[in-house]
């Protein structure tokens, strides 16, 4: 990886072109939701509201039965005011202060997300190898949490709305869960059609949804406005006062408020900075506000509505047509989550991160629209054991919250190293701006520890063990590219030794692929060897994927003439660029390489990893890189090559 904001490479997208090219279909990180003729800025925030705040929208769902619910807070009025001022507030330091002011100016090249901050941050402090070392693995290691949190989110979210029945009747409890299986189980299995057909519903949806709250929030809130005081930080602050113990304990379940909160950032390239801003305070902040007030306003008048304070919120003519809407607005959050889980998936391959995956297009127009069957399907698996496992929103309640706190307190962390060392602030600064933020997440994380044995373990164990599988390759793939490096023949000479008696040479053009330029592929030395010819022209292409989202076509290739029509040939890639190798050289045709797709033959080299004992990693993470090895899709699906020009060679290479 290489490449930086000062880099040659480095070329900001031009924005039009990313609303022209990507707005009409739910397409990119989080997939998209609306058909129009041009794009506008009205249109734009109709998408965000569908697709950055349908998770956190479908909080008020459980955050308020949770905390009064888990039995740790005493039932009167003043906690009451005392609650729905912590969350009020926590709504407005971590989302409104945090992302939306801080975070969303922390753009890389106009891409967000954890793995655009962790490029960010690494390219911040390039000149301090150990410091980035470091971050890499923090980061990494907060990509890794991301699937965590997206096993507990879909399953808690739909859950939650399905329970919605059983304030119906009772009698629908036993259906509650297989229910929500069914509902899962058609969304994962969709995914592989595309989401095109009924993106376009995603914004408008969820705005009824949100409309639909805040009418809620206000029907109640008439028969008690004075319930609106507690928008004053006093009432936080005073309960935080006299119940300091009790306070710690429930944030674990106030963080329920923000689930989703991190989408404002990663869907920043997506959309915009001010559509996002835009959608947040004038729709979904007043809206979940004003449901949170009327959920209040409900328990000081009924109390025992604390089982299920959203739901009962709502006439009785009412309900069924709301867990309806509920369950789509949950499954539009889950779509977005799936979504996003290919696309961060589709950019750690290519940071060079995990192993290549099948990643297959969903759409002839749109390049974003990606479908990957083994990260859908391994999903909905550990999506399924969760629900299967915890059984309730409340049980799974108790799992949430250790991943997306610890996500948010390396989300601080790599923003201070951004601001200090990428954007040079002063430290007093970059310490004000980042460490209030930095007590606060550390405050709820803490909190969040207490769950570690009621469920909290399970998306850290998810997480770890993709983090162990993610850096057992990373580090694989550098004891394999060293063991490669320390049998290479320099290529100049080589080629300079070959032509003293050049074999013969036959018609078309010859594409090796190496990871190292300057070296001689293996399938080279295969194909003199065995076939003992060289093809008219050759082309020795090493593929680099960088620390940047995007690589302009015109600096995607850098191409270097070896003489007796030979080349090296660099074909550059960001990490959310899809490669596609003909395309890409096609462009050296005005270099004097004369290329004609027709004749182009591909030769790749397919390594088989032979673990052996001492050195490099521990035999049991040696055997199970040469499994990933060995498991990875094949190159030529990976680079876009025509399968009927692809000759791959096999080699044996000890670890």
């Amino acid at each position: 990886m290489s490449s930086g904001r000062d880099s040659p490479l480095a070329r900001r997208p031009d924005r039009r072109k990313i609303a022209d090219s990507q707005f009409w279909s739910p397409a990119g990180w989080r997939g998209l939701f609306v058909s129009a003729s041009k794009s506008s800025l009205a249109a734009l925030t109709l998408g965000a509201i569908g697709v950055v705040y349908g998770d956190i929208g479908t909080s008020v769902l459980y955050s308020v039965k949770e905390v009064f619910g888990s039995g740790h807070v005493p039932f009167t009025n003043d906690n009451v005011y005392g609650i729905l001022s912590i969350f009020f507030w926590t709504l407005t330091v971590i989302v409104s202060l945090k992302y939306v002011t801080l975070v969303l100016r922390a753009d890389n090249h106009g891409e967000g997300g954890l793995v655009a901050m962790l490029a960010l941050a690494s390219q911040s402090v390039k000149d301090k190898p150990e410091l980035r070392r470091w971050l890499l693995a923090v980061g990494v290691f907060g990509t890794c949490l991301f699937y965590g949190d997206g096993v507990i989110t879909p399953a808690i979210s739909v859950l939650s709305a399905v329970e919605g029945l059983e304030v119906v009747s009772p009698n629908f409890k036993r259906a509650v869960i297989p229910l929500t299986l069914v509902i899962l189980f058609g969304l994962f299995a969709v995914q592989k059609h595309g989401t095109a057909g009924i993106g376009k519903f995603f914004g408008p949806i969820t705005l009824v949804w949100f409309a639909v709250i805040a009418v809620l929030g206000l029907s109640h809130i008439a028969s008690h406005p004075e319930i609106l005081w507690a928008i004053s930080p006093h009432y936080a602050l005073g309960f935080m006062f006299h119940h300091p113990g009790i306070t710690f304990i429930i944030l674990g379940a106030v963080v329920l408020c923000v689930t989703g909160g991190e989408a404002l950032y990663a869907d920043m390239g997506h959309f915009g900075k001010k559509p996002i801003r835009l959608a947040w305070f004038t729709i979904v902040m007043p809206s979940l506000t004003l449901n949170y007030f009327g959920q209040g306003a409900l328990l000081l008048a009924n109390p025992e509505a604390v089982k299920n304070p959203f739901f009962m919120m709502a006439p009785d003519w009412a309900l069924i047509p709301l867990v309806v809407l509920a369950t789509a607005a949950t499954v539009i959050a889950s779509q977005a989550l799936i979504t996003g889980a290919f696309s961060v998936t589709k950019q750690v391959i290519q940071l060079g991160y995990l192993p290549r995956l099948q990643v297959l297009h969903t759409s002839v127009k749109d390049t974003g629209q990606i479908y990957m069957p083994f990260v859908n399907w391994g999903l909905f698996v550990l999506i399924v054991l969760a629900v299967v496992m915890f059984r309730s929103s409340s049980n799974l309640a108790a799992a949430y919250g250790i991943a997306v706190t610890l996500d948010m307190l390396i989300t601080t962390v790599l923003t201070f190293y951004v601001i200090r060392y990428g954007w040079k602030y002063p430290l007093a600064l970059c310490i004000a701006a980042t460490g209030f933020f930095f007590v606060v997440d550390l405050a709820f994380f803490s909190s969040n520890l207490l769950k570690l044995l009621d469920g909290g373990w399970f998306p850290l164990l998810i997480g770890g063990a993709i983090f162990l599988l993610m850096m057992t390759w990373k580090q694989g793939r550098g004891l394999l590219n060293d063991s490669l490096r320390q049998d290479a023949l320099d290529l100049p000479s080589f080629l300079e030794a070959v032509f003293v008696s050049p074999p013969a040479r036959v018609d078309g053009t010859a594409v090796f692929l190496t990871a190292e330029p300057g070296t001689v592929p293996n399938a080279l030395l295969h194909n003199l060897k065995h076939n003992k010819v060289l093809h008219e022209n050759n082309l020795f292409v090493t593929v680099r994927n960088h620390e940047l989202p995007w690589i302009g076509m015109d600096k995607r290739t850098e191409i270097e003439s070896l003489g007796h029509d030979c080349w090296q040939v660099i074909v550059n890639y960001g990490f959310k660029n899809d490669p596609d190798l003909p395309k890409a050289l096609q462009q050296i045709k005005a270099r004097g390489c004369n290329l004609d797709a027709m004749t182009t033959s591909y030769f790749l080299s397919r390594d088989i990893v032979i673990p052996t004992i001492g050195g490099g990693m521990s035999q049991w993470r040696e055997k199970l890189f040469a499994q990933m090895h060995h498991n990875a899709s094949g190159a030529a699906a990976f680079l876009n090559l025509p399968n009927n020009a692809v000759v791959e060679l096999g080699s044996k290479i000890e670890i």
